[in-house]
């Protein structure tokens, strides 16, 4: 994995201009919400939504529990429950380790819009990557 990549400068980052902040306990996914990632209703569409929380969890896994970042960790399942819609703005996950051990890590997220309502919340198993 290159440097930029290994700090969240990936396409998929460039694609939807979020950013990833690392903290002590867990990384933090950032965006603004803009009409290019909006659904019919004018809110910001589930399956980005599910990928700012999938990107959070995979963060905080690395983060804590790979070298601090320098191994990735492989999403295994991911559940996303839908809470309150996101309008346009600023929309943040930020992800908690909440069990597992060295190669598999159970994460949770909850993303919120700019005003701290949450739009959505998610568990995830997150596994090691080989290498």
């Amino acid at each position: 994995m290159n440097d930029a990549r290994a700090h969240g400068v990936t396409g998929t980052a460039r694609l939807l201009g979020y950013t990833i902040d690392l903290a002590p306990e867990g990384a933090t996914v950032s965006m603004a919400v803009t009409e290019d990632h909006t659904n019919r209703q004018g809110n910001l569409h589930g399956g980005l939504i599910a990928t700012l929380l999938d990107t959070a969890m995979g963060a905080t896994a690395s983060h804590l529990r790979g070298d601090d970042g320098r191994v990735p960790f492989l999403t295994l399942s991911l559940t996303v429950n839908f809470l309150a819609p996101a309008p346009r703005g600023r929309v943040s996950a930020t992800g908690r380790i909440t069990g597992g051990g060295h190669k598999t890590v159970f994460v949770e997220a909850t993303a919120r819009a700019g005003d701290g309502t949450p739009v959505a919340h998610a568990v995830g198993t997150f596994k090691r990557a080989a290498g």
